[in-house]
């Protein structure tokens, strides 16, 4: 009799211990999905900026500077690594494509072309799905870090390859500028 007792308590701590590192690899999966979510709103954003560039060399040719700009922004952005890399090189390609996009400010006939409309617009959309994507992601690296950092899970987890994921970060330099409050002149 005593002897099924303790196959039976042995059975129910090794039926919760799957039940633990399954629901683990669910959490681990889910963040993997969000990180492939920003990938794709990345590549259209990089797909879009080769057509935004060229129509604005149309017509702000002698802008050359801010076109090489976001011409490397957008290569720094391509090969960045991990989420840290390509929070870092996502913000500079952001603050590039703000001044490609104040151009149009500048330039009128740029302005009203119906090419850069609808190429502001794709971008608008773009960015709108891609802060989306990186608050799911966030979301999702949160708790999957507070799963495997919760007891029982931290006695098992490292051993069993679960390691605490980085956020998609704005990183400390982005985020002081961030904290300012913004100086507006009329």
């Amino acid at each position: 009799m005593g002897g099924w007792i303790v196959l039976g308590v042995v059975a129910a701590l090794l039926l919760w211990a799957v039940s633990v590192y399954n629901g683990l690899v669910g959490l681990r999966q889910r963040v993997s999905q969000a990180f492939a979510d920003i990938d794709v709103q990345l590549k259209q954003r990089h797909d879009l900026i080769p057509n935004l560039v060229e129509t604005v060399k149309g017509y702000a040719s002698h802008e050359s500077g801010t076109l090489e700009a976001v011409v490397q922004a957008r290569n720094a952005a391509l090969g960045a690594q991990g989420p840290a890399q390509q929070a870092a090189a996502e913000q500079q390609l952001s603050g590039a494509l703000g001044r490609l996009i104040a151009l149009g400010e500048a330039y009128p006939d740029l302005k009203a072309s119906a090419n850069f409309q609808q190429l502001q617009a794709d971008l608008s959309d773009v960015e709108n799905k891609l802060a989306a994507a990186r608050r799911f992601f966030n979301n999702a690296v949160s708790e999957y870090n507070a799963s495997i950092q919760a007891f029982p899970a931290v006695l098992f987890a490292p051993g069993m390859g679960f390691a605490p994921r980085e956020f998609f970060d704005v990183g400390e330099e982005s985020r002081k500028t961030l904290d300012q409050t913004p100086v507006v002149k009329f």
